[in-house]
């Protein structure tokens, strides 16, 4: 019979020192957490949202400007408030200026973004830019976090249903939880062997619904992978078609069923379905190539409006209808990506704010807007009655009548 165990005096010793390690070592992680450092100063109480403008104006007039350092082509709206960062804080204004709620961390910030009601910021800590937090729009109430090894140069992939981000070497999407959704590419620290099927080059990506496009640059070759933005397992991608592409093709729209890139050699717009079948070919204007961060990874300016998805680049706005996501039209002398208002869609050009007809692609009206000595990019969406221009490193609010 085996003898009963016994506890000897340096059997609790030992016990006793290893819990008061385990404590000490949890009071560091959470006493050092990069969270610990964040101050959230939420909103006094649930504030209404304001939605956007219904119809295009008729006159618009400068109320106020706001410094915005965030890393977004685009300006951040959400629930009709304006999303900006500086110094370190992300601060939600509504559109008559007013400071809604901020939130201060002294971690750089790599992407901020929205879906699902939330502003989602992603924040570099010792493991990458995989320090997420999700903040409730109109309370400023946290939502939720993650943190998780990142890339730590990215940027944003986000649609109403998956917010996440692109690297040259690694893709990921989230849901409204927080909780990821699929991984793509090269993983570091990989629990099991053999779950991805490629580790490439990723040169874009886009997400909607269920769809997830990228297009990378492996050794045989560049492709354009269509996927499942909800495989089983996460960390196993479900491929559904490869199309082989030129080198340096990048998608430039994704529809719930298909997804379209832009070939510079052949200034062509194709489109393709999950299948892999050719569904258009639309030529346009030669466009200038995007921005890219690591030299390899497109920073793509699209934007939907109710009946059209659309790319901007350069001078030149790209409509596509969201079928076959064929080309439809294309205006030139835009500053950037714009917004529907109504059955009209706004964009900024040199003159002021173009009011289009996208049925007849007939430009209207230019709404006169004087930006004084400023020459670059403006992209611009609406919160409440204003249209939000962002220039730069400013945005400024514009009130529509």
């Amino acid at each position: 019979m085996t003898k009963p165990l016994r506890r000897t005096r340096g059997d609790v010793i030992a016990t006793a020192v290893f819990s008061a390690i385990a404590v000490v070592l949890l009071a560091i992680a959470y006493f050092t957490a990069p969270i610990r450092a964040a101050d959230l100063q939420s909103a006094p109480e649930e504030l209404e949202n304001e939605g956007r403008l219904a119809t295009a104006p008729a006159k618009l007039e400068e109320l106020f400007r706001l410094p915005d350092h965030s890393p977004e082509l685009q300006p951040v709206v959400v629930n009709g408030l304006i999303i900006t960062y500086y110094n370190g804080t992300v601060t939600a204004t509504t559109p008559s200026g007013d400071t809604a709620w901020t939130y201060h961390r002294p971690n750089h910030l790599c992407a901020l973004g929205q879906a699902w009601g939330k502003v989602v910021a992603a924040y570099k800590d010792n493991a990458g830019c995989g320090d997420v937090v999700a903040i409730e729009a109109l309370t400023g109430k946290y939502a939720g976090t993650r943190s998780a090894i990142a890339p730590t140069d990215m940027t944003s992939v986000v649609s109403n249903d998956r917010v996440g981000y692109v690297s040259s070497t690694r893709a990921e999407l989230w849901r409204s939880d927080m909780v990821r959704t699929v991984e793509y590419g090269a993983v570091e620290a990989p629990q099991e062997p053999d779950m991805q099927p490629n580790q490439c080059q990723i040169t874009s990506a886009l997400t909607r619904t269920e769809l997830f496009a990228v297009t990378e640059i492996c050794t045989d070759g560049a492709f354009l992978r269509l996927q499942n933005a909800t495989p089983e397992d996460s960390r196993k991608p479900e491929i559904y078609s490869s199309q082989e592409i030129g080198e340096d093709a990048y998608l430039v729209a994704i529809s719930q069923d298909a997804a379209a890139v832009y070939d510079p050699d052949t200034h062509e717009i194709r489109s393709y379905d999950k299948e892999g079948n050719q569904l258009s070919a639309s030529t346009v204007p030669a466009l200038e190539a995007p921005l890219t961060i690591d030299g390899s990874t497109h920073i793509l300016p699209v934007a939907d409006l109710p009946h059209h998805m659309t790319y901007f680049e350069d001078d030149y706005l790209v409509l596509m209808e969201p079928a076959k996501l064929t080309a439809t039209g294309v205006f030139q002398g835009a500053l950037g990506t714009g917004f529907a208002a109504g059955d009209r869609l706004l964009y900024a050009s040199s003159g002021g704010v173009a009011v289009v007809d996208w049925d007849s692609n007939k430009v209207e009206d230019i709404i006169p807007v004087d930006r004084g000595d400023y020459a670059g990019p403006v992209f611009i969406d609406s919160a409440g009655a204003t249209v939000v221009e962002k220039r730069g490193d400013e945005i400024v609010v514009l009130a529509a009548s």
